[in-house]
């Protein structure tokens, strides 16, 4: 049984500031993404965006406050309940009419949520738990089944809707098992994995398997003293070049014509200058039309005339780079930054298990969110659709990140209570 002493709650205030910081800043650029100078429009009104996610500002409010008055151990006691409850949700959510051509929103009225940011926050809970609860050191076959099992069943829903990017986002817990123990080697394959999938869309399937195959043949030659290392080297062979066969079956047959496009538009957006690729190429125009200093507070030209579209969402970014240019866009960087690094800071000095993993979690889906969405508008990453943190328009996005991060600073205020596991 767990004993506590009487000291007090302690809010890291800092993050806090943060938190608020990020809030305030986007909520102005979205309202600069949206701004129109001969409508003469309040950044209040509820007719717009901005007024709206004002409203959707003053719910998170509500929400923190809520948390900090429920006690802490409700979180850790019911982490798995929370998990089972996002199931349904998940699987109802299939049932629903489609919005931008995915079954991914419940609409209740004016109001719509996406059962999909619920999960992310239960499978990071339920993660937290089951690695504190049994002790998991990833050195059992069983850890690593179980662990990626309560992934995968969100997951498999998830790829139902269809939604690509809210996958990706949870493949992030991986860096709270890379934590906690699990091996490098499995980051390398995944990272070799990602290798093989991009490689081949550059220079064909057929020259990545002769490479493959010449790189192979080369490892086994090296080895020769070593029967067990050339075993494995043949083993790693082949199963690249099923992998890269895969893939490209994948592409061809299972994958839908607009996700194979915009994959292809990453690779070079000249294939489709006026439809996949034309979010890029705008993208890019606008905020390199930002230059150093940029054009001024709701002085934007490509933003005002809707030459990107989702200018207020997913591609809010480019009204920063935009306006603010190179610096404002490097402000933007380093406070997010500093957020995953005091998050990490946090996690760190938790003093069991279940807020550390818990802490992790949070980082890898913040960090995600962060790499994949400004990735996408400058072309490093195909449009997936991931909204950045407290800037993208929406209040499914603003309490889902909230509630994630306040989960956390409220494990962490009670951390001096908890004397012993």
């Amino acid at each position: 049984m767990s004993r506590y002493d009487s000291s007090s709650i302690k809010i890291d205030w800092f993050i806090v500031a943060l938190y608020a910081a990020l809030v305030i800043l986007g909520w102005l650029n979205i309202y600069a993404a949206v701004y129109d100078a001969s409508a003469d429009s309040s950044i209040f009104d509820f007719s717009t965006n901005s007024g709206r996610q004002f409203a959707f500002i003053g719910v998170s409010v509500v929400v923190i406050v809520v948390m900090f008055l429920v006690d802490y151990s409700l979180i850790t006691s019911f982490s798995y309940v929370f998990y089972v409850i996002s199931i349904p949700l998940l699987i109802g959510v299939l049932f629903m009419p489609e919005v931008n051509g995915a079954n991914s929103w419940y609409s209740l009225g004016p109001l719509k949520f996406q059962p999909s940011e619920i999960a992310k926050w239960a499978t990071a809970l339920t993660l937290a738990k089951y690695i504190n609860d049994y002790n998991i050191k990833f050195k059992r076959l069983k850890s690593y089944l179980v662990v990626f099992g309560i992934i995968l069943v969100p997951i498999a829903f998830i790829i139902l809707q269809p939604d690509a990017g809210t996958v990706l986002i949870f493949l992030s817990f991986i860096l709270a098992f890379y934590r906690e123990g699990m091996s490098p080697v499995l980051l390398i394959m995944g990272l070799a994995a990602i290798a093989l999938v991009i490689v081949p869309l550059i220079v064909g399937k057929a020259l990545t398997i002769i490479f493959v195959v010449l790189l192979g043949l080369l490892i086994i030659g090296l080895s020769l003293k070593t029967l067990k290392q050339a075993w494995l080297a043949l083993a790693a062979m082949v199963l690249s070049i099923g992998f890269i066969i895969s893939v490209d079956a994948v592409m061809n047959k299972v994958l839908l014509p607009h996700q194979k496009n915009r994959i292809m538009v990453l690779i070079n957006p000249n294939i489709d200058p006026l439809g996949q690729g034309w979010n890029v190429t705008q993208s890019k125009i606008a905020i390199g039309s930002g230059g150093t200093f940029g054009k001024g507070y709701l002085e934007g030209t490509q933003t005002k005339y809707d030459f990107v579209p989702e200018q207020s969402t997913d591609f809010i970014f480019c009204t920063i780079g935009e306006e603010h240019g190179w610096l404002g866009s490097l402000l933007l960087v380093v406070l997010f930054m500093t957020l995953l690094l005091r998050i990490v800071f946090i996690a760190e000095r938790q003093k069991y298990t279940f807020a550390r993993v818990y802490g992790y979690c949070v980082a890898g889906i913040f960090f995600f969110h962060f790499m994949v969405n400004v990735g996408m508008t400058v072309g490093l990453f195909p449009v997936i659709g991931i909204p950045l943190p407290f800037f993208s328009y929406g209040g499914s996005s603003l309490l889902s990140f909230t509630v994630l991060l306040f989960t956390l600073i409220k494990l962490d205020a009670h951390r001096n209570q908890i004397i012993t596991r």
